[in-house]
């Protein structure tokens, strides 16, 4: 049986997962990848609306409203991955990436930035 408003046509395959979906509310989740972290409020803002990753940057209003979508250094990325462990969110942190050398980069990528 078919149940009313699924196509008849979806493929299921050797490629498809298939989940049991008793108790769970099952949605599709969005990605925001331009985000400039300001207050943990944004979390909550970006669920309601579908989101489930963020990625992006900052450290918090470092100077009124002038957020910037890359975070600083290993000490603040460690900071940042600490204030969202208990979020109900995934996050990814962009390290800041103005380097002449590799070292600079090499070590935001070990404390976490994925990119």
């Amino acid at each position: 049986d078919i149940q009313d408003g699924v196509t008849p046509g979806l493929a299921i395959g050797p490629s498809t997962e298939i989940i049991a979906g008793e108790h769970r509310i099952l949605t599709a989740g969005g990605i925001d990848a331009h985000i400039h972290f300001i207050s943990p409020q944004q979390v909550w803002e970006a669920l309601y609306s579908g989101v489930t990753t963020m990625i992006g940057g900052g450290t918090g209003p470092a100077e009124g409203t002038r957020a910037t979508t890359c975070t600083p250094g290993a000490w603040n990325l460690h900071r940042m991955i600490e204030a969202t462990q208990q979020l109900p969110m995934n996050f990814g942190f962009l390290g800041k990436g103005n380097a002449a050398t590799t070292a600079a980069l090499e070590e935001q990528i070990r404390a976490g930035a994925i990119g």
